[in-house]
């Protein structure tokens, strides 16, 4: 049996996938990446957003139509499955089964019952890494207790749930002797882990086993700004092996919005604890995200929030509102136009593309470690990114070599130019608005 995988969304959800196609292979299956060549299809899907539902339909469709001439079988898996499945399976009669994410441990009996196999087979743990081989995310929990008024993630993924530290620093020491050189941990946020599990937030604690072993760096993604205290900083900026990089989703800055969108923080604690983190001794890249057109966001919260982005972040992603049913926001009153909350998105991002900008300067003339990851055949350069920037999601560092150069291994780079932003790109396109 061939089996193809389609992982949309985070990459808390690829982890999901990972484990995933981990099992089916090991209970026979054999995974193939040509969705042509499979006789069934498994589509991971998203539905944290109005765009993450669109594409998940689309992905969903287009496997469909394949069914037409190669593909035997279709299953929908993850967050889209898990709120959407029972409501659309009458519509869309292509898929043959919708996988709740609290089930998909038993993908292997769901796909081998589609062609009428049993197996005796058993869900185990492990991964197979499907991102490049030298860095890895490592979810440390799942689920989510914040409670953000706009945000379906705790009624589709449910209660916050810890995993256990022996078991993270496991999978962590396998994946090291795999050739993982950059080790990123993700949970709907980070800095909860371990409070269930140990009664109070244990993120340093975990930290501490990780740091032994020998990763290049350990990176944090989506750490809540009212958890990162100064034992956690300190520990990022005195230990080697941390990566000096925050990812801290603020969703705005105004403490009005911040009140109705159900956050702890307010408008002062926010930009204290940015303060904070830019008066340490060592630089640490600050990533975050930001909502625009939030129910009842006037011109002049939004302008705040402009005027704050202005020389606050190294990077930061501006998403409009997406009003998602059963939230307590979606019934907010004072929805904003469309039209407007695209201006007010433009307007983030010019602003924090001139802030990208003037970090990117603060490395001129200095020599960094960069992880290699590949070539851009068309700029005639290799290129990588320092600890300072995240796959996907940040820039990355072209430069050139005398000598052979091998994947994933991290080489000492000197920066000779900063200021410019990648073609393309989100901010690239906003600075020619």
């Amino acid at each position: 049996m061939k089996v193809g995988f389609i992982s949309l969304g985070c990459d808390k959800n690829r982890v999901d996938t990972e484990r995933m196609i981990f099992n089916l292979s090991e209970a026979g299956a054999t995974i193939v990446d040509d969705a042509s060549e499979a006789d069934v299809m498994i589509v991971n899907t998203c539905a944290f957003i109005e765009s993450a539902k669109k594409e998940a339909i689309e992905n969903i469709f287009d496997m469909a139509n394949l069914k037409k001439t190669s593909l035997k079988k279709l299953v929908v898996t993850g967050c889209f499955a898990t709120r959407y499945g029972e409501q659309v399976s009458g519509e869309l009669p292509e898929v043959d089964a919708f996988v709740n994410i609290k089930d998909e441990k038993e993908i292997v009996n769901v796909v081998f019952g589609l062609f009428n196999q049993t197996t005796d087979y058993c869900y185990r743990e492990g991964r197979i890494v499907t991102t490049p081989a030298h860095y890895a995310y490592l979810r440390i929990a799942d689920g989510c207790n914040n409670r953000c008024s706009y945000c379906a993630i705790p009624a589709i993924r449910g209660k916050y749930v810890s995993e256990p530290l022996e078991k993270l620093v496991a999978e962590a020491q396998r994946l090291r002797a795999e050739g993982v050189r950059e080790l990123i941990l993700v949970a709907q946020d980070v800095t909860s882990y371990g409070k269930d599990v140990y009664g109070k937030p244990s993120l340093k604690k975990l930290l501490e086993e990780l740091v032994k072993i020998d990763f290049w760096k350990i990176r944090l993604l989506y750490t809540y700004p009212e958890l990162i205290d100064d034992e956690l900083l300190d520990f990022i900026e005195k230990t080697p092996r941390m990566a000096k990089y925050l990812d801290i989703p603020m969703q705005h800055i105004n403490s009005e919005i911040l009140k109705k969108m159900a956050r702890r923080g307010t408008s002062e604690s926010v930009r204290a604890l940015v303060k904070k983190i830019r008066s340490l001794n060592a630089y640490i890249a600050v990533r975050s995200t930001f909502i625009v057109g939030f129910p009842g966001e006037t011109d002049e919260q939004n302008a705040e929030l402009v005027d704050f982005v202005k020389d606050n972040f190294d990077y930061a992603g501006f998403f409009e509102y997406s009003p998602e049913e059963g939230t307590r926001a979606y019934e907010f009153d004072g929805r904003v136009k469309k039209s407007i909350m695209k201006k007010r998105r433009l307007a983030c991002e010019k602003a924090q593309a001139s802030a990208t900008i003037n970090r990117h300067e603060r490395l001129v003339g200095e020599t960094v470690e960069v992880i290699y990851e590949g070539i851009d055949y068309r700029k005639g350069k290799f290129y990588g990114r320092t600890e300072y920037q995240a796959p996907d999601i940040d820039v990355n560092v072209y430069f050139t070599a005398d000598f052979p150069l091998e994947i994933g291994c991290v080489y000492n780079v000197k920066i000779n130019k900063g200021g410019f932003y990648p073609e393309g790109t989100a901010i690239d396109e906003a600075l020619k608005e």
